[in-house]
């Protein structure tokens, strides 16, 4: 059954919230089974409580009414976003500025097409639109463009408040604006994300200021600071048990992704089973193969992991336990290259999980492996991301041989890496390593490439690859 969570906030509208949410109720969606209205009172002080009050109890099992404390719109939204069940989300302002008849055109893309944000644009040619001040519309453009300038999207309405998120992903973005700032920040950290943006014409009725608009010009500038501040700033994750935000940071190093990329790319074939694929971070250097299976362990993982498999029908994503030898029988023997970076080292049973990943290999077949190295770099880093331990060359040696895997290549990576682990992890005992740091060494990855090989100790981590005879 798929559910849409409509989040209203409402701040003084007690003329207007009631006629719109009755149009939101009379709304129906196309593939939609079930709508639920979030409703979130942000201190209202005109009387809206009661009327919503009276909403609610006409429409218990439609409604669900919160209070908090005046807090502005992005506090609003956070508010109803954390509240929300539905499989999508959708914003909808509590006056009457946008027509509940377009909630179908809206959901649409996200339902029929690869779409994991749907933008309502004002400005797309639509079936009527009120004709208002020139120079607010011209406001709206001008922070539309300086936003895809940041973002490097082409929207045609940043500032819209009609918006439609799969609510998954909604849900791991951590929205910091309290007031109206949140569309310009939910824009720039859909676009660090790589969401797949859409756009749908939607009718406006907007109202004046005398009317009781509430946005102004100081709005504007914090618009705009905003798109500075999460240009500058890869804050794109919400902390959660699955280590999103380590991984995010990761997906930003973007250099650093190609170089492992590329030191893996030689020895991966036509039929590829990604293990520990995470949200993506390797998967989309490897692609497109005749057939490529991403998967991960976190349910969370593989809902990113499927949204990048939209539109790509050689891409498929599926929950996988590397130790878990029922879940590979259908696997046997369907693979050329067992890709594994960073898994081995997080599993209990080591031996289990290089039995199944050679029982998914066809005679041939390569697993293309890293780990951790260096026993004496373990630290709270390590801790934080669960690894079990970090190997030496002979203890990975021993386990790919046990596995009856013949080894052809074993040899350290990212000599550079060592220095800012050691720093991070053992002299200053951090939890995680600063996202300025990470920025600046991948900055530098081309120049650590070249020294790579002339670096006198051990690399970070050890790329093995080995081959099933």
């Amino acid at each position: 059954m798929t559910r849409l969570s409509i989040v209203v906030p409402v701040y003084n509208e007690r003329y207007l919230v009631e006629a719109c949410l009755e149009r939101v109720v009379a709304v129906t969606v196309p593939g939609i089974d079930e709508i639920e209205l979030v409703v979130v009172d942000d201190g209202s002080t005109d009387g809206t409580g009661e009327v919503l009050d009276r909403l609610a109890a006409r429409w218990p099992e439609r409604l669900r009414l919160l209070r908090q404390p005046n807090g502005g719109k992005g506090a609003a939204l956070q508010t109803g976003i954390a509240a929300a069940t539905g499989d999508f989300i959708v914003f909808q302002d509590a006056d009457l500025e946008y027509d509940p008849r377009d909630l179908p055109a809206l959901v649409a893309p996200l339902l029929e097409d690869a779409a994991d944000a749907v933008y309502g644009s004002r400005f797309l040619v639509a079936g009527r639109r009120r004709v208002l001040s020139h120079r607010h519309t011209a406001g709206n453009r001008l922070l539309t463009a300086l936003s895809n300038w940041f973002t490097d999207l082409g929207l045609t309405d940043m500032e819209t408040c009609y918006k439609a998120v799969r609510a998954p992903l909604l849900k791991s973005i951590p929205l910091r604006s309290r007031g109206f700032g949140v569309e310009p920040e939910l824009t720039a950290k859909l676009a660090k994300r790589g969401a797949a943006l859409f756009e749908v014409p939607v009718s406006y009725l907007g109202r004046t200021y005398q009317e009781g608009k509430k946005i102004g010009w100081r709005d504007a500038v914090v618009a705009v600071a905003t798109m500075v501040r999460y240009w500058l700033v890869d804050d794109v994750y919400r902390a959660d048990a699955y280590g999103s935000q380590i991984l995010g940071s990761l997906e930003r190093a973007r250099r650093f992704n190609g170089w492992m990329a590329a030191a893996v790319r030689p020895h991966v074939g036509d039929r590829v089973l990604e293990i520990g694929a995470g949200i993506g971070n390797l998967t989309m250097h490897l692609v497109p193969r005749d057939r490529y299976l991403a998967t991960d362990l976190e349910p969370l993982y593989v809902d990113y992991l499927a949204t990048l498999a939209r539109g790509r029908p050689y891409l498929t994503a599926r929950q996988l336990d590397a130790t878990d030898t029922a879940a590979f029988r259908e696997l046997a023997g369907g693979f050329d290259t067992v890709v594994c970076l960073n898994v081995l080292e997080h599993v209990a049973d080591p031996a289990a999980a290089l039995a199944n990943i050679v029982s998914a290999l066809a005679p041939g077949g390569r697993l293309v492996l890293y780990v951790p190295a260096g026993p004496w770099l373990y630290s709270r880093l390590d801790e934080v991301l669960e690894h079990r331990c970090r190997y030496t060359r002979a203890a990975l040696e021993r386990e790919l041989t046990a596995a009856g895997l013949a080894i052809e290549s074993l040899r350290g990576f990212n000599r550079v890496g060592v220095i800012g682990w050691l720093v991070n992890g053992l002299l200053l005992r951090r939890r995680r390593i600063p996202r300025l740091q990470l920025k600046l060494y991948d900055l530098g990855v081309p120049l650590w490439r070249r020294l790579d090989s002339l670096l006198p100790w051990p690399g970070l981590g050890l790329l093995a690859v080995a081959r099933k005879p």
